[in-house]
């Protein structure tokens, strides 16, 4: 039906523009086109062609189901005679594939179903041309084919399951949350997405508005209880078709959770508890006595609590707090139970919410139950009747003075005597101090010193009488108080000088003194000059009441050459009693000094050395001179220790040493000058000479000056040189023996050698005149020597 009204609407618009068309003079411009015409003058004029179609858009159904084309509409050009010269063409989306138009006919079709949730719309363009030449009769045309909706998508939640909460407690009509859904039809185009909304389940707990999806609660307060049921599932439907028959469902699911509120005060589990603590338990927190435990229906900051100690006997030795995490009461000892004392204690527990929400609960609602607590009984070690003692002694105290008594009684029994009293020798090493082991006196073993120690620190231990591994010890402090045993001193070696010129009454030193002492109101020293002092009549000391002295001239001109030095003997008193005094005495040099008193020169004699030196300062001189002495007798006694340089030297470092003295060396029978046999290794040496025995020829190598003259007879050199070859080979290899071509030079050299001296001096004729013929005889010898021993041939010449 709805294809036939269309094209009855095409007719009737065809009809109206064929009407206006012609209505129109020949030669104007219409609506639909422009064209040129002819004037009389022959002038060509633009004209207007009429097109068959004014369509802004075609409607198509969407999802068609049948077999042929769908026919959409059907395009016709003025220009069309019915002769089949116009062809249509389509182009623009989806032309040729989704839509197809009859070149003939125009006729409009749709080749399959369409979806309009996929694609709304298509924009075509149609054009009418001359079928034989391709030639446009007239400008292309755009229209619009549109897809009318059908109710073919169901409403679709934004998500498959919602998670909401809401505290309990609420108020009927309390907003929970809201679910929302989407149609893909055309909300513009009918009732397809129109949508609305109802709970399927979840009754009668909940409800949803049915146009905007916000669940809401249902019930009251009272039902809303997270203690009876804290989770809910609701299910909410979306209808399209604003809910009539017909429409497409789609559904979604609410999980709803009740928080909790504070509506629950908590409960003690029991109305009465018992526990039992034994005595001497560690006070603190640490020290747990019990636990109680108080019930909560509500969760989290709801459920915390707080207990408190509000009555009964034992205020003063419990407490109890609140463990965070299992919101436990625990309770501790505050102070050491004593067993003897009170046996048991009761306390009453209050315990309350530390948040309370007044909407529900009361601030003031609490929850109570008692404790009783036992205090068991444990064997307890002695008891001292103080912490610690403080005890005082005068250092004069004779050896075995009682100083004071400590004290310590069993706890277990009245008044029970403990077994003995010792010291612990860890605190009295020097063993000062002893205690009697049964009333527990203290008294001294050895004598005090309060300028060595002034304080004493020991432990006293105290050992029970029935079971001796219970002790206890306690601190004892002894404060050793001064007497006066100590006489003032000088404070230091005064040494000063008195100008040859000095003048009487001349201040020439101050000096103070020391006192180890420690008089309760300070020290006062008294100075006077020793009555038996020899300078009486030369020297003075005045007291200047601030505990220190002048040294005073008391005649005018000394002479260094009769006196270089003076010792001025001066007596220092303390003012404690019993008195203390002593002597000390100070060195006045004499020296020359110019007109101002400045020191020019003095006398070093004995007198002012000594005087001038301590004890201590001579011990130390005394101690340098022994070490001194002590490290000459050891350096000597190493030095004769020493150990000789090794036998063993290598090849070089020995013929260094033997050419470096450019001499010549006394020969083997010369044992002044140098022993060569220390060179030698002892069974080289044997079977060196042992060989040269044998090899030993007829007439000396070196013969004497005085047969040098004569021809000697002609022998083989072969064997020499093969002989030190031998032994240079063996001397090598062996890392005990000395290098032999160095030494063996010594065998041929001597005043002693059966070759005698070479030099010159001792080959001199009677005459005088010297015979040098033995050197062309010798002469290459020598060169085989040297190529033996890698020395130059003008060496050996020379």
């Amino acid at each position: 039906m709805r294809t036939w009204a269309m094209f009855l609407l095409w007719v009737c618009a065809w009809a109206a523009r064929s009407a206006h068309a012609r209505a129109l003079p020949e030669g104007t411009l219409g609506e639909e086109g422009t064209g040129r015409r002819r004037p009389e003058g022959g002038e060509e004029t633009l004209r207007r062609s009429r097109r068959g179609w004014m369509w802004k858009q075609f409607f198509l159904q969407e999802e068609y189901t049948g077999t042929d084309y769908q026919y959409i509409g059907k395009l016709h050009s003025d220009m069309d005679r019915g002769d089949g010269t116009v062809m249509y063409v389509l182009t623009g989306e989806g032309a040729g594939t989704i839509f197809v138009i009859d070149a003939t006919s125009g006729d409009l079709h749709a080749t399959r179903s369409l979806d309009r949730e996929e694609k709304a719309s298509y924009i075509l363009r149609a054009q009418a041309v001359d079928k034989r030449n391709g030639v446009p009769l007239e400008p292309e045309t755009e229209f619009i084919v549109k897809l009318h909706d059908i109710n073919d998508n169901e409403p679709k939640f934004e998500k498959e399951v919602y998670m909401a909460s809401v505290p309990e407690r609420s108020h009927i009509g309390t907003s929970v949350t809201q679910v929302t859904a989407h149609d893909a039809d055309d909300e513009m185009f009918g009732m397809s997405a129109k949508l609305v909304y109802s709970i399927s389940q979840g009754h009668p707990y909940f409800s949803v508005e049915p146009n905007t999806g916000i669940i809401r609660t249902a019930l009251g307060p009272s039902d809303m209880d997270r203690e009876q049921r804290e989770q809910y599932q609701v299910v909410i439907e979306a209808k399209d078709m604003a809910g009539q028959r017909g429409g497409l469902t789609g559904i979604t699911t609410v999980n709803i959770t009740l928080t909790d509120v504070n509506d629950n005060p908590p409960q003690f589990s029991q109305s009465v508890y018992q526990f039992s603590v034994p005595e001497l338990a560690p006070a603190g927190a640490g020290a747990v006595a019990g636990r109680v435990r108080a019930l909560d229906a509500d969760i989290g900051r709801n459920a915390e609590m707080d207990y408190t100690v509000v009555g009964g006997d034992g205020l003063d030795a419990f407490d109890i707090a609140t463990d965070g995490r299992t919101q436990e009461g625990v309770l501790t000892v505050k102070k050491v139970l004593d067993y003897e004392r009170k046996k048991s204690y009761t306390l009453q527990l209050q315990v309350r919410n530390t948040h309370p929400d007044p909407r529900y609960v009361s601030v003031d609602s609490k929850d109570l139950a008692m404790v009783r607590i036992s205090v068991e009984d444990v064997d307890e070690p002695p008891r001292f009747e103080r912490p610690s003692y403080v005890l005082e002694v005068k250092e004069d105290a004779a050896v075995g003075t009682t100083v004071s008594s400590v004290s310590a009684a069993d706890p277990d029994i009245l008044k029970g005597v403990v077994s003995r009293y010792t010291i612990d020798r860890h605190t009295d090493v020097d063993r000062i101090f002893n205690v009697h082991s049964g009333n527990g006196s203290i008294f001294l073993q050895k004598p005090l010193d309060r300028e060595d120690l002034a304080w004493h620190n020991i432990s006293v231990i105290a050992a029970e009488f029935n079971n001796p591994q219970q002790t206890s010890r306690v601190p004892v402090y002894i404060r050793v108080l001064d007497v006066n045993d100590n006489a003032p001193t000088l404070a230091s070696v005064y040494e000063t000088f008195v100008c040859e010129n000095g003048k009487a009454g001349q201040k020439i030193q101050t000096i103070t003194a020391v006192d180890p002492d420690e008089p309760p109101g300070g020290h006062r020293f008294y100075f006077s000059l020793a009555p038996e002092s020899s300078v009486r009549a030369n020297f003075s000391v005045r007291d200047n009441d601030d505990n220190t002295a002048s040294i005073l001239t008391r005649r005018t001109g000394f002479r260094r050459t009769q006196q270089s030095a003076h010792a001025v003997a001066v007596v220092i008193s303390d003012a404690t009693f019993p008195m203390r005094s002593s002597t000390g005495t100070l060195t006045v040099r004499v020296c020359t000094c110019d007109h101002s008193g400045n020191m020019e020169a003095c006398g070093a004699e004995a007198l002012g050395g000594a005087a001038g030196l301590s004890t201590g300062a001579l011990v130390a001189i005394l101690l340098c001179i022994l070490i001194l002495l002590l490290i000459v007798v050891l350096f000597a006694a190493m030095k004769r220790q020493k150990k000789k340089e090794p036998l063993i030297m290598s090849k070089e470092d020995v013929r260094d040493n033997v050419v470096s003295y450019n001499d010549e060396g006394g020969g083997e029978e010369d044992t002044q000058a140098f022993d060569i046999g220390a060179l030698r290794h002892p069974e080289a040496m044997e079977e060196c000479s042992k060989l040269r025995r044998d090899i030993l020829p007829s007439e000396p190598l070196y013969a004497p000056a005085v047969t040098r003259r004569a021809a000697a007879p002609a022998r083989d050199d072969g064997d020499v040189r093969d002989f030190i070859s031998q032994r240079v080979q063996e001397h090598d290899g062996s890392p005990a023996a000395p290098p032999y071509d160095s030494l063996a030079t010594y065998a041929y050299e001597g005043s002693g050698s059966v070759a005698e001296s070479l030099s010159s001096l001792g080959s001199a004729s009677s005459n005088g005149a010297h015979d040098y013929n033995y050197l062309s005889e010798w002469g290459p010898r020598f060169r085989k020597l040297a190529d033996m021993y890698g020395g130059d041939d003008d060496d050996w010449d020379s």
